[in-house]
């Protein structure tokens, strides 16, 4: 009877511990793919992208009163190098956040948030080269990464049939922020008398508020996770190689219209300010590229989305020099902003794609972008060095577009790498 007894108690364990396990499985499988939580994180992911890329997008603008400003005297190439240092950072930085997030949940995002408007509030002191360089490139480049990869991660993990078209949801409001920022930049710059350092600070103070609703509501859905800030075997899949390759072309060229279009549209007599509204037609029309693609890739596929959008950037880019007028800048803003604007969307969507354990989104995200930044950092430089030995934008418009074409080639190769092949939905 004892002996009964004891094999009794020995199995109890057993009876309660595999419905929790089941449960978590479960929690594992199935994402919600909608609800009052999910949409709340999505808006909070989209309002932290309209402060941080939204703003990185706006460096054209600067860029541009650089030129005939603070760092007057500078060439375009030099002065690009802040912009692209910091977008090279944010990527780069994302590689180390996307895992934090994994480990430890949004968190991450609060002390980033902070950081992030103290960046802003320095860059509105500085008046040198290496002053813009540590405020606006090193450190407001940093903290980006710690603010938009662990967003991208934790919409992932509540979405999946829809996972992409909520990405393209949140990744919009960098283009959002990329259409008032650089108008509200501009109109402040050159049609007020606020001056430089005000014009900064009144951008960052609007940006206060919208990054404190991000900390309220974006949030994990998924139990933390120990794990390494580069899971290896990701390096032996066909598929996260190609996609972290087909990006690095891809972005070689990609940031070029943003950082030189106002720039380019000077030099054809445009007046500055107008120049500097192109910028944000650029991002308006890469609003709809970021959203519209989105839900087109939950239907036929997102690495087919992403090849797409790196082929069709290729070819705008192409014909850049064509638009020499007003009318035509204008046209050529939207195409480009279309265009460009499906390569992080549906980038960050392809991603999703590799791993196999959804806790892994944010290390996969930050792994494939992080490397990819590479690109984003010698991209803008290269095209400023052309610019400064050719004194002219063929030669430009050339190097980003052949750059972009080669990674649009390579996504379409790592498509046909996959079970489904070249024509299936993937």
């Amino acid at each position: 009877m004892s002996t009964i007894q004891s094999e009794s108690r020995d199995q109890v364990p057993i009876v309660t511990v595999a419905p929790d396990q089941e449960k978590a499985s479960s929690e594992l499988e199935e994402a919600p793919d909608g609800g009052l939580r999910a949409w709340l994180v999505t808006i909070g992911s989209c309002c932290i992208f309209f402060c941080a890329l939204g703003f990185a997008n706006a460096f054209g603008v600067f860029e541009e009163f650089y030129l005939r400003h603070q760092l007057e005297g500078e060439s375009p190439d030099k002065i690009a190098w802040i912009g692209s240092v910091g977008v090279f950072l944010q990527f780069l930085a994302g590689s180390i956040g996307g895992p934090l997030f994994d480990r430890y949940g949004a968190w991450v995002i609060r002390p980033a948030c902070v950081l992030y408007v103290f960046a802003i509030m320095m860059t509105s002191l500085c008046f040198t080269y290496y002053q813009f360089m540590l405020a606006q490139g090193v450190l407001m480049g940093t903290v980006m990464g710690f603010l938009q990869f662990p967003a991208l991660a934790a919409v992932s993990q509540f979405f999946n049939k829809k996972r992409a078209a909520a990405l393209g949801i949140v990744i919009s409001g960098s283009s959002i922020g990329g259409v008032v920022i650089p108008i509200a930049l501009s109109k402040m710059l050159n049609g007020t008398t606020i001056g430089f350092s005000w014009a900064v600070r009144i951008i960052g103070f609007v940006m206060i508020p919208l990054l404190a609703f991000a900390c309220l509501t974006v949030r994990s859905r998924l139990p933390p996770r120990t794990t390494t800030f580069f899971i290896w075997k990701a390096f032996r899949e066909a598929k996260f190689v190609g996609l972290t390759a087909a990006l690095f072309f891809m972005l070689l060229g990609a940031f070029t219209p943003l950082f030189y279009i106002p720039t380019y549209a000077v030099s054809k007599g445009v007046d500055p300010a107008l120049a500097s509204y192109l910028l944000a037609i650029i991002n308006a029309a890469s609003t709809f590229g970021r959203i519209v693609p989105g839900f087109l890739a939950d239907k036929f596929g997102r690495l087919n989305i992403f090849a797409l959008g790196g082929l069709a950037s290729a070819v705008v880019i192409f014909c850049w020099i064509q638009a020499v007028t007003t009318a035509g800048l204008v046209v050529y803003s939207l195409a480009i902003g279309f265009t460009t604007g499906m390569i992080i969307s549906a980038g960050s969507a392809a991603f999703t794609e590799c791993p196999k354990d959804p806790r892994d989104l944010g290390t996969y995200i930050g792994m494939g972008m992080g490397l990819s930044s590479f690109a984003a950092l010698i991209g803008p430089p290269v095209n400023g060095v052309l610019l400064t030995e050719y004194e002219g934008f063929l030669e430009v418009s050339m190097f980003s577009g052949t750059m972009v074409l080669v990674g649009g080639i390579i996504a379409l190769f790592t498509k046909s790498a996959t079970p489904k092949g070249l024509l299936g939905r993937v």
